[in-house]
């Protein structure tokens, strides 16, 4: 069984033998906290694979597999993702803002803290993704149409400032 290391550097060196090592790795890979940031990789296999707390930021992923992985805490800000799939995975509190996602697959995937803050979703496919309501995202995400969206998800952004004031706001109190 190859090392966590030998295998970030068969990712960047050979995509066909990587993605039979990492199959082979009983339980799934240990990838977390790994730096992919700024990487193009195109056709890799993490199945299964624990990739809590990496950085795919800035990154070119094409035909990517992330199926069944644990993707808490990732961060894709800025990526630019085509054809990848997400089925199955976890993908608490990661970090998707200013991404595009073009044609993502997300089924059955835990989207709960996802952040989409500014991201372009076109084309990508949500309709069985569980926790989609508890992502956060703003006026300026760009959502597939809604065949591609649970039936329950409003992708309509709104935001409640009248519950946040300053402490200027305040009238002084005679108490």
């Amino acid at each position: 069984m190859l090392t966590k290391e030998e295998l970030i550097e068969l990712l960047s060196s050979d995509i066909e033998e990587f993605n039979t090592e990492i199959k082979n790795v009983k339980g799934g890979a240990d990838l977390s906290e790994t730096d992919f940031s700024n990487i193009n990789l195109e056709g890799a296999v993490f199945y299964n694979a624990d990739l809590t707390s990496t950085s795919f930021a800035d990154s070119h992923l094409v035909n990517v597999t992330f199926d069944g992985c644990d993707l808490t805490s990732v961060d894709f800000t800025r990526a630019n993702l085509v054809e990848c799939s997400f089925t199955e995975s976890v993908l608490n509190g990661s970090d998707f803002s200013y991404a595009t996602v073009d044609y993502g697959n997300f089924s059955d995937a835990d989207m709960a803290g996802a952040i989409f803050q500014s991201a372009d979703l076109t084309n990508s496919d949500f309709t069985t993704a569980v926790n989609l309501n508890a992502c956060r995202f703003d006026e300026d995400t760009v959502w597939p149409d809604n065949e591609y969206l649970p039936e329950d998800f409003d992708t309509a952004y709104s935001s409640d400032l009248s519950s946040l004031k300053d402490e200027d706001d305040y009238e002084p109190s005679d108490y």
